[in-house]
């Protein structure tokens, strides 16, 4: 009882509030103000997740007196494990897919994301990650912000686009406390939500993310993520050299994004958890045993890499001997290079939560490195500290087809705008290509599959919006294969529809229909009606919609038809109603014209 009371005051309160608001403040003031406390909430948060992060791998380095030994390799194993026991015996919810959920929810749930996700995925990735799990950060902190807002949307009964809008602001915060980069957060939102560039929505999207940079510099300090600088200025004969290396950051992100579906792909195919669990931990662990550089997100071996440093190869005492060649250098290297997607892969598909911003970083920055190496063995002059930290950016505009963020992601981590130029022109050409040889990035490409994405095109948009399970109409007549013309003609009777739906009495399974057109010259002969049945006058329309159809597919079939009606089946083949065009264009001019509203 108390419970419901105090349901009952939030709800007044709220509409008290909402009251207030209407009088006195305007919607683009409103929107500033939420922007400015999804902000501050998404920004705390963020920092509690890096704060737990790396308070649970400092406790693991203290345990293991920050020595390589057996417990470190079996360290991932655990992390994982209870990640899974959080997952799927306390939390009980699925909070995999990370970024492709966020976008799944904004195309086909209306932007709703459910409560648990403001904390669920900050305790499974502090869990993996601070364990050893090879994968980042940035992803459950962008599920993290993008719940908040959403939640905070719901709450203050917001209509889909505010909602969109402050989700997205609290996840640009989120993204920008954790990077400290405000323009990174903004542009981000704006590539990969794909929110539509207007002041409306520019301001809001700025002003949350300064709110993420400010709450994260009283918390932190101001220090950059990355400690770089700038050696040597770009000159226009680096033009080469920068193109050269814009080609290998698209082929990194190729098959970075190729082994990461291919991967995954194979452990979908078993079955049980605990073989995932099993086969993808104890691969991790051998990796790791192997090549100890793919513990964990990889912010140290980043760190060495754009100050030109490859110790983070020799962790394991088998390889120290390989230091004197420097071609077996950059072998190792290499090899390191080709592990991190497989080892970020195997963390995901054992049960462990993270992002892979950060393992596209260390394989941007790897691969800048590994080119200057190989480059400077060659007899060419290059600086491997610029090539690691331009690698960056190439391989993030590559792998997340946003390379708008991640110019700005690199020169704000690091205060590397004085190599703006190449940063911009190898992102661009690493996307231009990648894109060539992989239409969707690494987070779209199942939703793209099923078309689920959202996108800029405002019909596919308005589209991927609409539910079918919404639009169908039951008020149809029903008859059944064994019923005489006497039933139809009864059934025409009750009915103002033209269109009756003939299914197995028993089952419910689709026979055909019959059109009133079809009997209406029977109807006036009584001497008929008991001597003619349905199953003499059914047929199979052209065509029909899965009830798990793309309303894409749909608008497409009355397209291609001249069908006012197209009736609608499960999986089964069950009949469940019929669709129509004009509520379909009803429904979709009037959520095109709220999506269109200011």
């Amino acid at each position: 009882m108390k419970v419901a009371k105090g349901k009952f005051r939030c709800r007044r309160l709220i509409s008290k509030f909402y009251e207030w608001r209407i009088r006195n403040i305007s919607t683009q003031q409103y929107m500033i103000l939420l922007s400015v406390i999804a902000g501050v909430i998404a920004a705390l948060i963020a920092y509690c997740l890096k704060t737990l992060t790396h308070s649970i791998s400092h406790g693991l380095n203290y345990l293991l007196n920050n020595e390589i030994s057996i417990l470190y390799f079996c360290a991932p194993i655990a992390g994982i494990l209870v990640t899974m026991i959080f997952v799927n015996y306390i939390l009980k919810h699925n909070i995999s897919g990370g970024i492709p959920r966020v976008l799944y929810s904004i195309s086909r749930e209306g932007a709703v994301i459910k409560a648990h996700n403001m904390y669920s995925s900050v305790i499974g990735s502090a869990i993996t990650v601070g364990f050893g799990g090879s994968a980042g950060l940035e992803g459950p902190t962008v599920v993290t912000g993008a719940a908040i807002g959403s939640n905070l949307g719901r709450l203050l009964h917001l209509n889909f686009k505010q909602r969109l809008l402050i989700l997205g602001c609290a996840t640009a915060a989120a993204l920008s406390a954790m990077f400290k980069a405000p323009i990174t957060g903004t542009v981000f939102v704006l590539e990969v939500f794909m929110l539509e560039l207007t002041m409306a929505s520019l301001a809001p999207l700025l002003v949350s993310s300064v709110t993420g940079v400010l709450v994260s510099y009283l918390l932190t300090g101001p220090n950059p993520l990355f400690f770089f600088r700038v050696s040597t200025h770009f000159e226009a004969n680096d033009i080469g050299i920068y193109s050269l290396l814009g080609v290998v950051c698209a082929i990194s992100s190729i098959y970075f994004t190729k082994s990461y579906i291919y991967t995954s792909g194979l452990f979908k195919k078993i079955k049980s958890r605990w073989l995932k669990f099993g086969l993808g931990s104890c691969g991790l662990a051998l990796l790791i045993f192997l090549f100890p550089a793919l513990f964990g997100e990889g912010s140290d071996c980043i760190n060495d890499c754009i100050n030109g440093d490859f110790q983070f190869l020799f962790y394991n005492d088998w390889y120290v001997t390989l230091k004197k060649n420097s071609w077996c250098v950059a072998f190792l290297m290499w090899i390191v290079l080709l592990l991190k997607p497989i080892a970020t892969s195997l963390t995901f598909a054992a049960g462990g939560v993270g992002g892979i911003f950060m393992p596209a970083l260390f394989v941007g920055a790897n691969t800048g490195l590994l080119t200057a190496m190989v480059l400077n063995l060659m007899g060419f002059s290059v600086e491997p500290q610029n090539m690691a930290l331009v690698g960056m950016a190439g391989t993030i505009g590559g792998v997340l087809h946003a390379p708008l963020t991640a110019v700005f992601l690199i020169a704000e981590i690091t205060g590397g705008y004085k190599l703006f130029v190449p940063l911009l022109m190898v992102s661009v050409l690493s996307y231009i290509i990648t894109k060539r040889f992989m239409r969707n990035s690494i987070y779209t490409f199942q939703l793209a599959e099923r078309n689920e994405l959202m996108t800029h095109h405002n019909d596919k948009k308005v589209l991927n919006l609409m539910k079918l399970d919404k639009l169908i109409e039951k008020n149809f007549a029903i008859v059944f294969p064994e019923d005489s013309l006497r039933v139809m003609v009864h059934a025409v009777e009750t009915t103002t529809r033209n269109i009756f739906a003939v299914v197995d009495r028993d089952s419910n399974q689709f026979y055909g229909i019959i059109k009133l057109d079809n009997i209406r010259s029977m109807m006036f002969k009584p001497e008929l009606y008991d001597k003619v049945f349905v199953k003499d006058l059914v047929f199979r329309p052209d065509y029909t919609v899965r009830i798990d159809e793309s309303m894409d597919s749909v608008a497409t079939k009355f397209t291609n038809s001249d069908k006012f009606n197209i009736a609608v089946l499960d999986e089964n083949n069950k009949y469940l109603g019929f669709v129509s065009r004009a509520k379909i264009f009803s429904v979709y001019r009037r959520m095109s014209k709220q999506l269109s509203e200011e």
